[in-house]
């Protein structure tokens, strides 16, 4: 198993465990996912994705799927910010804002959050 593929397996279990929930809309985590990969970066299984991509792009010379990331990202993105990030907000609140305040989206961090 890549390690991409390690770190999509991790986040969706980590949605199970500690959020008693999945990632879908239709099954929503009941608590707050902050641990694991969490910890590093808000949207990991998505960061896990386009990284493959990313890297089989550079791996096999082929700029085109460059370019395909770039065209996904921009739903995703747009997924995030305006489905994602509100509905957490509202169910999450404060705790989200400040989950979301130290923990960047998009570029893992060095050191892990500690809530």
């Amino acid at each position: 198993m890549s390690w991409r593929a390690a770190v999509i397996v991790n986040a969706f279990a980590r949605f199970m465990v500690e959020g008693l929930g999945t990632p879908l809309p239709a099954a929503p985590p009941e608590r707050l996912v902050v641990g694991g990969l969490y910890r590093y970066v808000r949207n990991p299984m998505y960061v896990a994705v386009f990284s493959a991509v990313i890297g089989q792009a550079l791996l096999l010379g082929q700029p085109s799927l460059l370019l395909y990331v770039a065209v996904v990202a921009v739903p995703v993105v747009a997924f995030v910010r305006w489905y994602e990030e509100p509905t957490l907000r509202a169910k999450f609140g404060a705790d989200y804002d400040s989950y979301r305040s130290k923990v960047p989206g998009w570029w893992p961090r060095l050191r892990p959050y500690r809530p």
